[in-house]
């Protein structure tokens, strides 16, 4: 049921009230651990409270708002309009987003978040609580974390590692970054998500931290993906190859756990078993490459492998536009079809 913020205002405790806005692959994964941890926990018997939706798509919030309610009665899920209804009737809430855009239109359009702590009581605004948990752009974060706390709220940014599966299994790491107290304020919050909370320092500084990490994992994927398949052209057997490199010098994650070629992993399930279906999006770690060298031309940091990685994610995408939406260990496709079709691949000038 989608209902306006007043009369969700009227009907539930802001105080003992959460919001979830974006329920993408992560965010409804994220989402469905929270909801359900809050929910079965005997220390919340008999607290009235709501747990709030928001996403684009309405049929897919609506969905979860029902699946929810039907298994908990008692769970009060109800989908919002906007992200301002989520933040008037909300005192924590988390975004969950593609990148900078959709954070500053969630904070800071006609219908965002910003709008509505305007119009709270200051001590409302002062008890609200947000976590941006998007890969986005450094500078950004601070600039809204900055709005939202001359508004009187806390926020902090807490991007994560560990992808879909950590999502789904609720052992994400979040990077967190914002004040010391804010950190303490949220991290039993994200503990419900995660299972490592890691302060990082202050506003941004989660963020940070993320897209360094990202910038080893585009760059790791890619270089798993040429050694799996010059291996393979050395003949090798994808299985003995990978054992070795993930008992090795070599050993990554990328190798160990996303593995890019079916067969690889025989006791595990990467992405690739399943058409590179369920992962982290091709589309999504460009997103993050660029970020990460737009920081580095920005802060004179010289990135030449993560130049070099954009260069390819952007030619995958180019080259076959249903990779975007694949996991990006699907790369390994593109230079399996390079080397079949005798492409060269040009990285640099």
């Amino acid at each position: 049921m989608r209902v306006s913020a007043r009369c969700l205002q009227s009907a539930l405790p802001r105080r003992h009230t959460v919001g979830f806005i974006g329920l993408g692959q992560m965010g409804y994964a994220m989402a469905t651990n929270w909801l359900t941890k809050r929910v079965t926990d005997p220390n919340n018997a008999g607290v009235e409270g709501g747990f709030v939706v928001c996403d684009m798509d309405t049929v897919r919030a609506q969905s979860f708002a029902d699946t929810f309610n039907a298994t908990y009665p008692r769970a009060n899920v109800t989908v919002a309009s906007s992200p301002a209804d989520v933040a008037a009737i909300s005192g924590t809430f988390l975004t969950m987003l593609p990148s900078s855009p959709q954070v500053k239109e969630a904070y800071q359009g006609s219908t965002g978040i910003l709008s509505a702590l305007r119009s709270l009581p200051e001590a409302s605004a002062a008890a609200t609580l947000c976590i941006d948990s998007t890969t986005l752009d450094v500078q950004v974060a601070r600039e809204v974390a900055k709005q939202v706390k001359e508004l009187g709220a806390a926020m902090v940014d807490a991007p994560v590692s560990g992808g879909v599966g950590g999502a789904k299994a609720g052992t994400l790491s979040f990077l967190v970054g914002g004040a010391k107290e804010e950190f303490t304020r949220a991290s039993p919050i994200l503990a419900l998500m995660g299972g490592r909370i890691i302060h990082c320092g202050a506003s941004g500084a989660g963020l940070a931290a993320k897209i360094c990490n990202n910038l080893v994992l585009g760059v790791q994927q890619i270089v798993v993906g040429e050694a799996m398949l010059l291996g393979q052209k050395l003949g090798l057997e994808p299985a003995i190859l990978a054992g070795v490199i993930n008992s090795s010098t070599g050993a990554c994650w990328a190798s160990s756990v996303n593995n890019p070629v079916p067969g690889a992993l025989p006791d595990k399930a990467p992405p690739c078993e399943r058409d590179y279906e369920g992962g982290f999006q091709t589309a999504l770690m460009l997103k993050d490459m660029g970020l990460a060298t737009e920081i580095g031309a920005s802060t004179g940091s010289p990135l030449p492998l993560a130049e070099a990685a954009e260069v390819i994610y952007t030619a995958v995408v180019k080259e076959d536009a249903t990779l975007a939406r694949k996991d990006f260990s699907s790369v390994y496709k593109y230079l399996e079809r390079a080397a079949e079709e005798g492409w060269a691949i040009k990285v640099g000038k």
